[in-house]
């Protein structure tokens, strides 16, 4: 016997137990876009990696440690996307999307990285982000973050807090930059092998750092906001003005830093403490160089991505949603009544009551064995076709979730009209 071939470590299956999860989140979040004005994108799995490389950066953890890349038969470096930002920037640039014209984008789909696989994080996981171009006021910023208040109260999430910061514009971030560095220098010997590397490379990401041997000097570190210069102030000040107008809470984190090297200005992350390690449930900010960065004009932008693996977790944990009935109707038919009418029939009905639901046993099988699959499926009703009810032209009807409604036998046109009124939205 040949060994089976089991999924790769960090990848995983959606069974249908959970798929409606997935597909109920999908669309409570796709439409909630649609109704902001959002439009769909969507690009390639596979990109140069030379894309990630100048617009993520070489000093990040994703593009140090975490794509997958290989070579193809042409000896060109190819990735598999670690993030969506990039690729929708390539993407606009190369068909002229943002010439001239904002651009508020969304787009779905899976995302790769090379990292320990723990809950909530898989070395494949899926993306709902969003990108805003052409719009250089925070009022695009606070959009998005009054856009997620939203869809939590949607979704039913509670306990998701909300976090921003301000990494100021390219200049006074290049000063904070260098205070950090002199700060730190002076405490190389608390920094691990990691700070250590990144200290004259990317030193705001040592305020990131998890290691609480470092707790002590990231907490005493100069913050950026002793260091902003008034632009960059007045940007972030407007954009509190503005959440404390809608009524949003948000809570100023000094230490907030994003870990992709494109961001600028306004930066926040909705974390939540039902999660463990992994609370972060969306961040984002504004990246306003990276358009020109990679060959555009210079163009505004900002954005988010969410995580819906760990959406999915938390609804799961938190038992938030109830599975709805995966049928509307029940076929069930006795095994002396001829199979090719039944399918004739069922037919019939899908096209007089359309967006039915409506699943027939195929293969004969006894009554018992279909009513309880019929219940398994969490069936409104069950059409109950026999040799009396052909004899007689009708089907019986029987309401599997209603006690108030009796079982009955109907001519097929009562029978439609009937459903048509029971089942919702008909």
């Amino acid at each position: 016997m040949s060994k089976k071939v089991k999924r790769l470590r960090g990848m995983y299956d959606v069974t249908p137990e959970r798929v409606w999860i997935w597909q109920r989140l999908e669309r409570i979040v796709t439409d909630l876009l649609q109704q902001y004005g959002y439009q769909e994108i969507r690009f390639p799995i596979l990109e140069k990696t030379a894309l990630f490389h100048s617009a993520i950066g070489e000093v990040t953890d994703v593009v140090e440690k975490e794509m997958f890349t290989f070579t193809d038969r042409k000896d060109l470096s190819i990735s598999m996307r670690p993030e969506g930002t990039a690729s929708t920037v390539r993407a606009v640039l190369e068909n002229g999307l943002i010439f001239n014209e904002p651009q508020k984008l969304w787009y779905n789909g899976p995302m790769f990285r090379y990292e320990k696989p723990q809950k909530g994080r898989n070395r494949q996981f899926s993306q709902i982000g969003v990108e805003v171009f052409g719009y250089p006021g925070p009022d695009a910023d606070a959009e998005l973050l009054l856009m997620t208040s939203r869809m939590w109260q949607q979704l039913g999430l509670e306990n998701v807090r909300l976090e921003i910061n301000t990494l100021g514009t390219v200049d006074c971030r290049a000063a904070y930059r260098q205070v950090l560095i002199d700060y730190f220098e002076q405490h190389t010997d608390v920094l691990d092998n990691e700070a250590k590397s990144r200290l004259y490379t990317n030193p705001l990401r040592l305020l990131d750092s998890k290691n609480p041997a470092m707790k002590t000097i990231i907490s005493q570190a100069p913050v950026m906001k002793d260091y902003l210069c008034d632009s960059a102030k007045q940007h972030f000040q407007q954009l509190c003005d503005m959440l404390d107008a809608c009524g949003l809470a948000y809570d100023i984190n000094q230490r907030l830093v994003r870990g992709l090297d494109y961001y600028n200005h306004n930066v926040f992350e909705w974390i939540t403490d039902e999660l463990g390690a992994q609370g972060t449930l969306c961040a984002g900010g504004r990246y306003d160089d990276l358009v020109e960065s990679q060959g555009g004009k210079s163009t505004p932008a900002t954005g988010f991505a969410m995580g819906l693996d760990r959406l999915v977790e938390l609804i799961v944990d938190k038992n938030l949603w109830q599975a709805s009935s995966q049928s509307d109707i029940y076929m069930v038919w006795d095994k002396q009544v001829d199979e090719k009418n039944v399918l004739a029939l069922c037919e019939q009905i899908r096209s007089d009551i359309p967006g039915v639901s409506l699943t027939m046993q195929l293969g004969a099988a006894s009554f018992k064995s279909q009513f309880k699959k019929a219940d398994k499926l969490g069936a409104q009703f069950a059409l109950i076709l026999g040799p009396d009810e052909m004899a007689a032209d009708m089907i019986t009807v029987k309401a599997m979730q209603k006690r108030d409604i009796a079982q009955q036998q109907m001519s097929y046109a009562d029978m439609v009209s009937f459903l048509i009124k029971q089942l919702p939205c008909r």
